[in-house]
């Protein structure tokens, strides 16, 4: 497909980052138009659960701009945000590989999200039509899922101030620009990604202040380099992280 009909449809994305271009000229690079032609937009404000676990799995969300969250409510009555999506991805397209016909997760906006959106029985007839966009998306949902596997494995066998190490060593090689990585120091919200309780986020904090291996702006969690390598070595004396 040209991708001259999806910019045509959608100029907000010309706005996008090269690497999230990229990402949907792959995503998209066999579509017909009339699938192009179905896309609606959908915005969403941070915060917002677009996608709640055990509702019917009748439309696809592909992320465009933003981050999403993968939430579990089911331990204790607690949030526990076990995945986090920054890059081009169909949210309802694993339900539809693996016959499902209801969701089988919670997803809300991270941050403020911009979304194309369309029916399952779209999404299906594409796929069905298409063996390249039907690898492609098995492809991207084996790679969440080891992705997963391996994070749980890790977070199953570290402790207290050692999960929040791991947490703040993943986001630095995410997300850090010029060898510094800002993060909201929301306390809830650490709480939640690594399934620990806020007193315990708040010891850890401040056992890393002290050991001078995170720096606080504001309200904002500062990471270097050199703090980033030794909250790395942190988490190899117990894991491997190659």
């Amino acid at each position: 497909m040209e991708h001259k009909a999806l910019y045509e449809r959608f100029p907000f994305l010309q706005d996008n980052s090269r690497e999230r271009q990229e990402q949907l000229a792959e995503y998209f690079k066999s579509a017909p138009l009339w699938l192009v032609e179905s896309l609606q937009m959908e915005e969403l404000k941070k915060g917002t659960i677009f996608i709640r676990e055990g509702e019917p799995a009748d439309t696809v969300f592909v992320l465009v701009k933003g981050i999403v969250g993968a939430t579990d409510y089911r331990i204790y009555g607690m949030s526990y945000d076990f995945m986090r999506y920054d890059k081009v991805y169909a949210f309802g397209g694993m339900e539809f590989i693996m016959d499902y016909d209801r969701y089988r997760t919670t997803l809300r906006a991270m941050t403020d999200c911009t979304l194309l959106k369309l029916s399952r029985a779209v999404f299906e007839k594409w796929m069905y039509s298409d063996i390249r966009a039907m690898k492609y998306e098995a492809k991207q949902i084996g790679e969440y899922l080891l992705e997963e596997g391996r994070n749980s494995r890790l977070f199953l066998f570290l402790q207290g101030s050692d999960r929040l190490a791991l947490l703040f060593v993943e986001r630095y090689e995410k997300y850090q620009k010029n060898d510094r990585l800002y993060l909201k120091g929301n306390r809830q919200n650490l709480a939640d990604e690594t399934g620990l309780c806020v007193k315990s986020i708040s010891r850890g904090i401040k056992k890393f202040m002290e050991d001078g291996l995170i720096q606080k702006e504001g309200k904002q969690i500062v990471i270097g380099r050199e703090q980033y390598e030794g909250l790395k070595r942190i988490i190899s004396e117990k894991v491997d992280l190659e």
